[in-house]
């Protein structure tokens, strides 16, 4: 059963050597693994030198035979989003069905991190990369006590006609999505902004000129700016 997994993956503590003030946590794509994501941990440590990063492996192994996944992508086609966007919600409700599952798991890792690092949900932030972004969402929106924020690169919203009943206390979020991107097409940004918006929750929303899936540095310096924001505020 999936909400029996304990998620595990790499780790990296403060820069500063101290004990940590913020946590961060890297939510990985499909077919990848924590190792990925953890490389970038030194970049936003360059602005959190207080904060200790972690980056679980989803808790599926990938259907391809490569990695992990948060949950299935059979019948994903892309192509057919960027054709009839029309369809993209009915796609995503589809695998909303997966992410509820993987969220157990992924909930009860969260929570073991702030029990041991002794820290407030507003001192925890997400960043996520494709479905890891998905994941991070869906999990964010449906927590009771609301993190310190999450930054999404190159992901979709699943289950948003269910959004406004269970969004409990929505954090600080940061969007950013290549306007190339082959894999994820950017008309998912603008699903998720009208859903979004919809439901009165309040982001930020970054298209990047001529970038396909992935995190450029463009994105990576809007990402550490807004986590350096949300999570030293002092009255938090």
């Amino acid at each position: 059963m999936i909400d029996e997994i304990r998620l595990d993956g790499p780790r990296r503590d403060p820069a500063s050597g101290m004990p940590a003030e913020q946590a961060v946590v890297f939510l990985h794509g499909y077919g990848s693994d924590g190792n990925e994501l953890i490389s970038l941990a030194p970049y936003f440590a360059d602005s959190l030198p207080n904060a200790a990063f972690f980056s679980p492996n989803a808790p599926e192994p990938g259907e391809t035979g490569l990695g992990r996944q948060w949950f299935t992508l059979q019948g994903y086609d892309p192509d057919l989003m960027r054709r009839d966007p029309a369809r993209m919600a009915d796609a995503f409700s589809i695998m909303y069905e997966g992410a509820k599952i993987a969220a157990d798991s992924l909930n009860v890792y969260l929570d073991d991190i702030l029990t041991d690092l002794d820290l407030p949900s507003s001192k925890l932030a997400l960043i996520g990369f494709s479905q890891g972004t998905m994941m991070a969402i869906h999990i964010a929106l449906r927590r009771k006590k609301a993190l310190g924020a999450v930054v999404g690169y190159s992901g979709a919203l699943l289950g948003g006609e269910h959004i406004a009943r269970e969004a409990i206390a929505p954090p600080p979020l940061l969007l950013v999505h290549g306007s190339s991107d082959e894999v994820v097409p950017v008309n998912a940004l603008a699903h998720m902004r009208e859903t979004l918006d919809a439901a009165n929750i309040e982001y930020a929303a970054h298209v990047i000129p001529n970038h396909g899936h992935g995190i450029e540095q463009i994105g990576a310096t809007l990402g550490r700016s807004f986590l350096e924001e949300k999570l030293t505020k002092e009255n938090q």
